[in-house]
């Protein structure tokens, strides 16, 4: 018996996954699923150690009517969609997405660093719908919901005849729970949690910074993109499904107020807003406060910086709080 038990152990030990070999997996199922919101309350699908690997199923963001009324065969709808189908838990968004995921040591004033390891297509297709929040909704009120098959081998989307888009898969929305005074967040706007960020620049081999606000930070993340133009202007990217490998960092003790991120070639800062000139204030200032930071320069220097170095780019328009990202090329830095 003693035996036994000593096996029973080690098998489970085997099977507690962590590594980038071995990641623990988090498929999207009625359970594992938090259904248009980001919340201080949600109940974790899966708890992590910090430097821990996960590997994680996020579904398109619809449903399987509106999927077949726009031409995909029913064959073609992963079980999984259908499933979560069944959750009567939403709201106030639409947005399905897989966790929320807890992780060991996360506490308010530490940053959660999510590092996108790998993020491949799931289904071989996606979908562009113009919607009623798009951009220039009260000029152009044709809503209409486009196909596009997805060649994973050649990594380009089939918008229309003569029109292959180059892929760049991504999440549109990762992020934290929000803190516990705002109650349950919708999941279209993006803030300070991050969220619905919609930033392209966030594909594998990536790391994307989030300030935490509750113990266990309770990561949540979906809303696959397989490419998307800065802007997101008539409200949907090309939709997919995702599977993402990504590893779960804590920083202790590192103040943050908003999300920023890293590429292997340019540092992000991030600005979100409900107004665009605002959000702007937020990001320039955002890159500005890195550069004094980690960088050493003065407020002046870094705004000089700013100015002659630094990309200031539309996120997106569409969701509620718009977006703008600051994009400086490590390039410059000599040392």
């Amino acid at each position: 018996m003693r035996l036994f038990t000593i096996l029973l152990l080690l098998a489970a030990s085997t099977a507690t996954a962590q590594t980038a070999e071995n990641p623990y997996v988090l498929n999207a199922t009625p359970t594992t699923v938090a259904y248009g919101y980001y919340w201080s309350e949600a109940t974790p699908a899966l708890k992590v150690k910090s430097g821990d690997y996960v590997r994680v199923h996020t579904l398109i963001t619809s449903n399987p009517e509106s999927l077949e009324r726009a031409g995909v065969a029913p064959a073609q709808v992963e079980q999984e969609l259908r499933d979560v189908q069944s959750v009567k838990n939403r709201g106030p968004g639409g947005h399905v997405l897989t966790g929320p995921i807890f992780v060991e040591g996360a506490e308010p004033g530490d940053v959660l660093e999510v590092r996108f390891d790998s993020i491949q297509l799931a289904i071989p297709y996606a979908y562009n719908g113009i919607g009623q929040s798009g951009f220039l909704s009260d000029e152009i009120f044709e809503r209409k919901t486009r196909i596009i098959p997805l060649d994973r081998d050649k990594m380009t989307g089939h918008f229309a005849d003569g029109i292959d888009i180059p892929l760049r898969p991504f999440f549109g929305s990762v992020g934290v729970a929000p803190p516990a005074a705002v109650g349950r967040w919708n999941s279209a706007p993006p803030w300070i949690h991050g969220g619905n960020l919609d930033n392209k620049e966030l594909v594998q081999g990536t790391s994307l910074f989030l300030p935490v606000h509750v113990p266990g930070a309770l990561l949540e993340i979906g809303d696959g993109h397989a490419a998307q133009g800065n802007g997101e202007v008539d409200i949907t990217a090309i939709e997919t499904s995702l599977i993402g490998k990504l590893q779960l960092i804590v920083h202790k003790n590192t103040p943050a107020h908003w999300p920023w991120a890293e590429t292997p070639t340019h540092i992000i800062a991030m600005g979100m807003d409900r107004d665009l000139n605002a959000a702007t204030h937020i990001a320039v200032r955002n890159m500005i406060q890195y550069l004094m930071t980690h960088r050493g320069l003065s407020q002046a220097d870094a705004y000089a910086l700013c100015s002659v170095a630094a990309d200031v780019d539309i996120t997106q328009l569409v969701d509620g709080n718009v977006g703008v990202h600051v994009m400086l090329p490590k390039g410059i830095f000599t040392r």
